[in-house]
């Protein structure tokens, strides 16, 4: 998952992207308005973290202006501001979720899994395909009951997937959803994890999950 945080004070918002990051989540960091919503509307994010408070443009700002150009991925606002009016504007702007300064860390985490729970349209922590099942608390992965060790950018590549199960992903989806922007490695990056996450969930097995959709990309589904 991609998540961009736009937060203005330097320190908490290196603390917020390594956090995530640690989460296998891949994260980039801003440090005012104008950037967040110049990083939202050339990418694509499947969380935005954005302070209300920022130079340039402030968050409400940055969400409206996001929102009146079709932009529709999840955002959390973060902000000083705890009076009911100022919960409600943020809300009524078009923020999914509201965290008050100072917050913690764990609820953090927890309002961004239910932000990406809901864009897959699950009500579950847990994402299942067939047997195989990946747990968005504890990143731990099993299939048939026995669990699977995977890497932090293979558990990251898997969750994308199963989020959206049944749909056609192109490599360059995948490249924008688990690659920051300062990546400039080897082309075939995608083919090479997806093999990698083809030997340890579906080697052994008779139904595959993961297949190439020839000429399109990949996919992942219920075992034929």
């Amino acid at each position: 998952m991609r998540i961009l945080v736009a937060e203005d004070e330097v320190e908490l918002n290196r603390l917020i992207c390594r956090r995530l990051e640690d989460e296998s989540w891949t994260v980039d960091g801003v440090h005012d308005g104008q950037s967040a919503l110049d990083y939202l509307e050339t990418g694509e994010y499947d969380v935005a973290v954005l302070d209300i408070m920022m130079p340039r443009l402030d968050g409400l700002t940055v969400l409206r202006r996001f929102r009146e150009g079709g932009g529709n991925t999840p955002v959390l606002f973060l902000t000083a501001r705890d009076a009911v009016e100022d919960r409600v504007t943020g809300l009524d702007s078009g923020a999914d979720d509201y965290l008050v300064k100072p917050f913690s860390f764990q609820e953090l985490l927890a309002r961004i899994r239910v932000l990406i729970r809901r864009s897959g349209q699950s009500d579950s922590n847990q994402l299942r395909v067939d047997d195989l099942v990946l747990d968005l608390s504890s990143h731990r992965v099993w299939r048939a009951g026995v669990e699977i060790e995977l890497s932090a950018k293979e558990y990251s590549i898997l969750e994308y997937m199963m989020l959206n199960e049944g749909r056609i992903l192109q490599r360059e989806s995948f490249r924008s959803h688990v690659w920051s922007w300062d990546y400039d490695g080897e082309s075939n990056v995608v083919d090479v994890y997806i093999r990698f996450l083809r030997r340890k969930i579906d080697e052994g097995h008779e139904r595959r999950l993961i297949h190439t959709v020839r000429g399109a990309g990949y996919m992942i589904r219920g075992g034929e």
